[in-house]
């Protein structure tokens, strides 16, 4: 089912698993929240999580950031710690993109900007025949791109705009974020890559606690997001 182009839905993607696209999230949404817009956060599918729903997971985060009363967890919660389409297998489950961009599409129609967080990178699959891509591009979506500040982050992150850029899903954003174990490269990467891509949204991430610092950190990002004309725009 192909969705009809909604700018006012991003997909937070990344060049992998682990490089934290929770955070990178859950940190727009507070940012964004705080600029007195309407915004929903959600995770279609997540996998490695308990059978009683806790905090501590990736959607409940994403709830939390914005406070919002609905979605509270990922829409699709599978136990075992695998890629979605194997962890639905083992579970039974059936994974419906179709599904989920629907439901996405209502909170959408609602609200002023909703957040939508993949799961792995951009091309891991999210169900037995398709992507994180292929949700960005069904929902009409703009990505922010998140990447690990360190060593051959400039060669998956080119991959990964390329990929998006194949498949004529335009990139809002890219989010270097600190990895907890820094290298040589870390603090250079973003600059590299801007004179590489000729891109030049891209941001650093320092490593933070919390989705508020997130936020102050974020701000920016959060401003090329927000739609002209829309509350919380300075245009």
């Amino acid at each position: 089912m192909r969705q009809p182009a909604a700018s006012n839905i991003v997909v937070i993607t990344g060049t992998d698993t682990a490089v934290g696209k929770t955070m990178v999230g859950a940190g727009l949404a507070r940012a964004l929240t705080g600029r007195g817009l309407e915004v929903l956060a959600v995770k279609p599918v997540e996998s490695g999580t308990p059978a009683q729903a806790a905090a501590s997971e990736d959607g409940a985060i994403l709830a939390a950031a914005t406070g919002q009363a609905r979605p509270r967890h990922a829409l699709t919660r599978l136990r075992a710690p695998l890629a979605p389409p194997v962890a639905a297998v083992e579970q039974g489950v059936l994974l419906d993109m179709d599904a989920w961009c629907a439901e996405i599409g209502a909170y959408a129609a609602a609200a002023d900007i909703v957040l939508v967080e993949g799961a792995g990178g951009v091309l891991s699959p999210l169900t037995a025949t398709e992507t994180s891509r292929d949700l960005a591009r069904k929902l009409g979506a703009r990505t922010v791109l998140v990447a690990a500040d360190r060593l051959g982050t400039l060669n998956h992150t080119l991959m990964a705009m390329e990929a998006l850029e194949h498949a004529g899903v335009p990139t809002a954003a890219i989010v270097l974020s600190t990895p907890a174990a820094a290298d040589p490269s870390t603090g250079r990467n973003a600059e590299a890559l801007r004179k590489f891509s000729g891109y030049d949204r891209i941001t650093v991430l320092p490593r933070v606690s919390s989705f508020e610092a997130a936020a102050d950190r974020l701000g920016g990002v959060a401003g090329w997001l927000v739609r002209p004309g829309a509350a919380g725009s300075s245009g």
